[in-house]
């Protein structure tokens, strides 16, 4: 059986952010940074995303509305200097593709997954020893007052979140 052009085309659209959000958490637990082209992207590619599964313009307005709230609060963490600014970029083109019916599930997610990650990385760096020849990346993971990359609980939070967002749901019913 063979898949129509335009339901190939819209899949291929709602992969970009699962694909770019395994990208930015993978990058943030390398590097400690979320480049700004990877929120970008993903405000780009939602706008046609969301054309491709139907979404009208009053939804689409509702989901910028999500991303607008969810960069104001992002702001206002890294202020505290609670989170950096590639994460609250991130948390917001990420709210933008969940919208009201997906960001809630996806902040759960994202603060039970960045919990258990920072009780991990307190026990490891508790119990750990950082050994010559440890990629440096590791090594800085594992200093005992490092940052977290926050990005990689983003990157979980949406993978988790995501199959259950209007995007995929309107692909998926409709």
């Amino acid at each position: 059986m063979e898949t129509p052009p335009l339901a190939a085309l819209t899949f291929a659209a709602l992969g970009v952010l699962p694909i770019l959000m395994i990208v930015a958490g993978l990058h943030d637990l390398t590097t400690m940074r979320i480049p700004n082209w990877i929120s970008l992207a993903l405000i780009v590619v939602f706008f046609p995303a969301a054309l491709l599964v139907g979404l009208g313009p009053l939804d689409i307005g509702a989901h910028v509305g999500v991303g607008v709230a969810a960069l104001l609060v992002g702001m206002a963490l890294f202020a505290l200097n609670w989170v950096g600014g590639g994460d609250a970029k991130l948390l917001a083109a990420a709210c933008l593709w969940m919208g009201p019916g997906g960001s809630l599930t996806f902040v759960l997610f994202s603060a039970v997954i960045g919990g258990l990650f920072c009780l991990a990385l307190i026990t490891a760096r508790r119990t750990v020893p950082v050994f010559p020849g440890l990629p440096a990346w590791a090594a800085r993971l594992l200093e005992p007052q490092g940052d977290v990359p926050y990005g990689v609980a983003l990157a979980g939070g949406a993978l988790l979140a995501f199959p259950t967002s209007p995007l995929v749901t309107v692909f998926v019913g409709g």
